[in-house]
């Protein structure tokens, strides 16, 4: 066992470059861990490759990590040099056994500025530092840096013909857009309610998709069964909200721009040309509008399969709130909160309810269990006013609620399913104002 400084220093370079080589041998390592392991047992590497998983032995780590971070926190005091390839080796190590060091990323930043490192190698870098550490924040803002240099200097061809795919601009994007959903779908699954994951899939909707309703609908399709598994899950459940808040928006932005074309078409004679491409804007625009009542009925239906099989979980409750808020928003044909269009162009793209405006505020407020609170009456807007004094136009959808609430209540057992059961009833009166 190594304990001089002299006997650590050799032990930890050994160890980074073996780490080293073991990406040159297999570049599709796709996963890392610690093996536990108290102590060297034998006189080999700590590092273990099988087949793409890579493994660390625990032992080492209290020299390892301690040393690479002095090293690298020396290199930044400018108290000692350190190469490129010194640079890449130990920044590497270092993400891989705490991707939060700040530093780290930084210095991973000016490197790939400077073209030492290829922005495509640091995206797998966070991808492998993820399986270990799904919920490192550090990590998921290094990646959205580095795909904004990628969109900025327009190398998405470059990201995506790594591997020797011809693909067309549109294809490229789509295969971007899914590894990201692919990494966010794993890091999710590794660590309940990772907020940072959902933010970053929501991030890569905006501005890698953007918001494009065929992406949309097929993530609303794709998420379905991942909810069903995590019925807990604040997080995959508010990811689906924003999916049909963005499919709602996209649709009335979508129809806007059509009927501006078309009323310019009116003041203005157009060329034949013209007018093809406008019959053709309209024809692709009308193919991509989605049924929006149908989606929210799906969405109910889901909400109630759900609850039925696995009582007692408030996450389901508050979901299907906020799908009867969509409804009614529909039904009764009121324009819809503008905050929407300005959080579907949001760059930070995080799972926040507290957006700027009023609207988004009457969701909060409709997901309080026990009613409207003092504070929130104050933040009334003329809309909300105008909704409690409109008459009920959606009372089919309104009985089949209380219908289910009923059954609910007559055929549960669970405390916890009751109780929710009964907050969703008050909470229905206080926001029709009945």
């Amino acid at each position: 066992m190594a304990e001089s400084p002299e006997e650590v220093a050799v032990l930890v370079q050994r160890v980074v470059k073996d780490i080293n080589n073991a990406f040159k041998r297999n570049p599709h390592i796709d996963e890392i861990g610690l093996i536990p392991c108290p102590e060297a047992r034998y006189n080999r590497s700590p590092i273990v490759l099988v087949e793409n998983k890579l493994g660390v032995e625990s032992w080492c780590i209290k020299f390892l990590l301690p040393y690479v971070h002095n090293k690298l926190l020396h290199y930044k005091q400018r108290k000692q040099w350190l190469n490129k390839e010194e640079l890449i080796d130990i920044t590497c190590t270092l993400l891989l056994l705490n991707p939060d060091f700040t530093t780290a990323w930084n210095v991973r930043k000016e490197l790939i500025l400077s073209g030492t490192i290829n922005p495509v190698k640091d995206l797998h870098l966070g991808k492998l530092a993820l399986t270990k550490f799904p919920k490192s924040p550090e990590t998921w803002i290094h990646r959205r840096w580095v795909l904004q240099q990628l969109i900025q200097e327009n190398s998405l061809p470059t990201l995506v013909t790594k591997g020797n795919l011809e693909m067309a601009p549109t294809e490229r994007i789509q295969r971007l857009v899914k590894e990201e959903m692919d990494v966010c779908c794993e890091a999710a699954g590794r660590y309940p309610s990772n907020y940072n994951a959902w933010s970053h899939r929501i991030w890569a909707l905006q501005h890698l998709a953007k918001l494009s309703t065929k992406i949309l609908l097929d993530e609303l399709s794709s998420t379905k069964h991942w909810v069903s598994m995590h019925v807990s899950d604040h997080s995959g459940f508010h990811y689906r909200q924003f999916l049909l808040k963005s499919l709602i928006g996209r649709t009335v932005t979508d129809c806007t721009v059509q009927m501006h074309n078309q009323l310019n078409n009116q003041l203005a004679p157009s060329l034949p040309k013209a007018e093809e491409n406008d019959e053709a804007e309209a024809a692709c625009v009308e193919e991509q509008r989605p049924d929006h009542p149908f989606l929210l009925k799906e969405e109910v239906e889901l909400c109630t399969d759900l609850i039925n099989s696995y009582p007692g979980h408030e996450t389901l409750w508050c979901h299907r709130r906020h799908v009867f808020y969509l409804q009614h928003h529909l039904k009764n044909k009121l324009i819809l909160p503008s905050t929407w269009a300005l959080a579907a162009d949001s760059s930070d793209g995080t799972l926040n309810n507290t957006h700027s405006g009023g609207a988004l505020g009457h969701v909060t407020q409709a997901m309080d269990i026990d009613g409207l609170t003092e504070s929130s009456k104050q933040g009334y807007t003329q809309e909300i006013k105008r909704l409690k004094r409109a008459p009920l136009q959606d009372s089919v959808g309104l009985e089949a609620e209380y219908r289910f609430i009923d059954q609910v209540l007559s055929t549960c057992r669970d405390v916890e399913q009751a109780r929710f059961a009964g907050a969703y009833r008050k909470w229905l009166g206080s926001f029709l104002g009945q």
